[in-house]
């Protein structure tokens, strides 16, 4: 919602320009819904283009410069990000685009403008356009053995460029399975046809909505806003210079100015929601926990945050669980003492063991009866 309503643009004394807009990139296990995602903010924003990564290069993204066949004279051909101007651009697999496209439209995030220089044509495209980017983790899935570095697999220079990271997990859990798997049968057991009308008179009244309040509201923050704003700021950096003193590693997720100004679009959007036209503290407040809970979880994210654990014990807890997998089939129940028994009597350390199996029960793998006495695998 935020990404659709978007902050204030703002122009400076100096000419320079402030974008307004907020980009969120939506980076995950397969089959958790992040393409419907972008389909459904494609029909809702007023402007959008959809766009797939594995298919896009630089120049379709941006700006090509084409020959005309007839009059042999050169002309601009507008990309993805000129063509939604005003609006969204949706990006599916992203982490499939090759590293030169990415750079591309690095200009077009945060200055939203794209230059060119080819053939004798010097100009400079509008991109004020919202980002909505979706990716998968190198390895396929998000691995929680690994670290931050290593499921986000992408520059911190793009990054940073993002208002909003999120991590989306395909979390094992039996009522949620059960829940998802309910919804699922329902929605194609009583689907409506595909030209149903209905449909498109909802997505027009949102639509409608939308594009009032981005025209009419124009909001800005409050004084005691900004001052909880500044004091979260420095907090947080604080924070993360402190987690970077005792890791003795950068995180994967920079915070930098643009996540304090990310924060402050975040108000401003959640201001114009409402149609206000001041960003007060609750604004602030709610801006700050969507960053937490997304952003800031991303940078946390990984084993090593979590437990402190160095890249050789993260290995020996990996083995650990592979020997669990071994000794215990879906479904089968073991007594705990006797499982780290036998994995000892292997040569694993008995902590490896059972760090092992604290990772696998807070992902729903498996499952403490009696007491905690006797495990079974789910998954």
């Amino acid at each position: 919602a935020c990404l659709l309503f978007g902050g204030s643009r703002k122009t400076l004394p100096d000419g320079v320009r402030l974008r307004g807009d907020i980009n969120v990139l939506l980076l995950g296990d397969p089959s958790t819904a992040k393409s419907q995602f972008l389909k459904f903010v494609e029909k809702t924003a007023p402007v959008a283009v959809y766009t797939s990564g594995k298919g896009s290069s630089a120049a379709g993204l941006t700006a090509s410069v084409i020959r005309d066949n007839s009059t042999r004279e050169f002309y601009l051909e507008g990309g993805a990000m000129v063509l939604a101007d005003g609006g969204v651009v949706c990006i599916d697999e992203f982490d499939k685009m090759r590293p030169e496209d990415r750079v591309a439209i690095h200009e077009a995030m945060e200055q939203q403008t794209i230059s060119i220089a080819k053939a004798g044509i010097t100009t400079v495209l509008n991109s004020r356009t919202a980002v909505l980017a979706a990716a998968n983790p190198p390895s396929g899935r998000y691995d929680d053995l690994k670290t931050a570095q290593d499921n986000i697999d992408l520059q911190t220079t793009i990054l940073s460029r993002f208002d909003l990271i999120f991590i989306v997990k395909d979390i094992r859990m039996f009522s949620q399975d059960k829940s998802i798997a309910s919804h699922i049968i329902k929605v194609h057991a009583s689907a409506n046809s595909a030209n149903d009308p209905r449909d498109t008179k909802d997505d027009n009244w949102l639509k409608r909505y939308i594009q009032y309040c981005r025209i009419m509201s124009r909001p800005r923050l409050s004084e005691n806003a900004a001052k909880s704003l500044q004091e979260t700021y420095v907090k947080i950096r604080q924070d993360m210079r402190r987690q970077a003193n005792e890791t003795g590693e950068s995180t994967a997720v920079p915070i930098t100015v643009r996540q304090l100004e990310a924060i402050v679009r975040l108000s401003e959007s959640l201001a114009k929601l409402r149609l206000s036209n001041v960003a007060n503290e609750n604004d602030v407040q709610e801006a700050v926990r969507l960053f937490n809970n997304s952003t800031m979880d991303a940078a946390k994210s990984g084993i090593n945050q979590h437990i402190n654990l160095t890249p050789e014990m993260a290995n020996e807890i990996k083995q650990a669980e592979n020997q669990i997998k071994r000794r215990m089939g879906i479904g089968s129940h073991l007594s705990e003492r006797r499982l780290i028994d036998d994995l000892t009597r292997m040569g694993l350390n008995e902590s490896i063991v059972r760090r092992a199996l604290i990772i696998m029960h807070q992902r729903d793998e498996v499952e403490y009866k009696r007491e905690r006495r006797v495990i079974i695998r789910k998954a």
